[in-house]
C-alpha cells in the first residue's frame, strides 16, 4: 500500500499529496498563497 498524502509542511495536516507536490488543503506546492475558499466557511 502506497502513502498517497504525508504531513505538509506548512499546514501540518496529513494532506500534502506525495506525486503531485501540493497540499490539498493549503495548497502548499501549488500556490504561495493560502488555499482559501468563500464557501469553506469556519463550523459556528
Amino acid at each position: 500500500k502506497y502513502k498517497t498524502h504525508i504531513p505538509c509542511r506548512r499546514c501540518g495536516k496529513s494532506s500534502y499529496h506525495v506525486r503531485k507536490g501540493a497540499c490539498a488543503s493549503c495548497g502548499y506546492g501549488k500556490t504561495a498563497k493560502l488555499r482559501t475558499y468563500t464557501w469553506a466557511k469556519a463550523h459556528d
